[in-house]
């Protein structure tokens, strides 16, 4: 059965409003019209792209909550973070951050999402990688969206350490992993 213009709309900002983070996609299919019919409502909706809302939901959440570095300087998005324990963001690739010869990801695109969630879940005013260990494990490629897992695996109180295991996947498949070693302030029982 078709919904309704009205209809399709008043569900399809209520699906938004639930998880700002479904694609126009899935959300196409969810209605069972073309991705274009989504984009007219969500543009007439005023409703911004994945992108803008993922940017919005990042900074109203995490601007506070990051404390090592300014939340627009982590490479792709932070969509969950707890400090000391875990960080999770995500990345979509685009022509600018492949080669143009053979559409492969330039590794530093990578590296710079994993290196700044690093960062970023430290829970100190100041982290700096000290070591890193990485391996890049598939090819990523225009139009990949790479999510990046960040987890606090062991600190050094005693030299201001932290370990911090980073897994990339996309679609499921992981194509980048990295242990690094951070150098914080401050060790976790000091006064902020």
């Amino acid at each position: 059965m078709r919904r309704t213009k009205k209809e399709r709309q008043r569900l399809l900002s209520e699906t938004i409003a639930e998880n700002p983070f479904v694609t126009d996609e899935q959300l196409a299919t969810q209605f069972q019209v073309s991705v274009q019919t989504i984009r007219l409502d969500r543009m007439e909706l005023a409703i911004p792209e994945l992108r803008e809302r993922i940017k919005d939901v990042a900074s109203k959440t995490y601007e506070n909550e990051v404390k090592s570095l300014p939340i627009d300087e982590v490479i792709g998005e932070i969509i969950d973070i707890e400090l000391d324990n875990r960080a999770l963001s995500i990345f979509d690739v685009k022509e600018e951050h492949v080669f143009q010869r053979n559409g492969i990801a330039r590794g530093h695109h990578l590296f710079a999402q994993a290196n700044s969630l690093a960062v970023a879940v430290i829970d100190d005013e100041l982290a700096l990688t000290v070591h890193s260990n990485i391996t890049f494990v598939k090819p990523v490629r225009a139009g990949d969206r790479v999510i990046t897992k960040a987890i606090v695996i062991g600190r050094d109180e005693k030299n201001h350490r932290t370990k911090v295991e980073l897994t990339s996947t996309v679609n499921g498949e992981t194509v980048f992993v990295g242990e690094f070693d951070m150098y914080r302030t401050k060790g976790e029982g000091e006064q902020q």
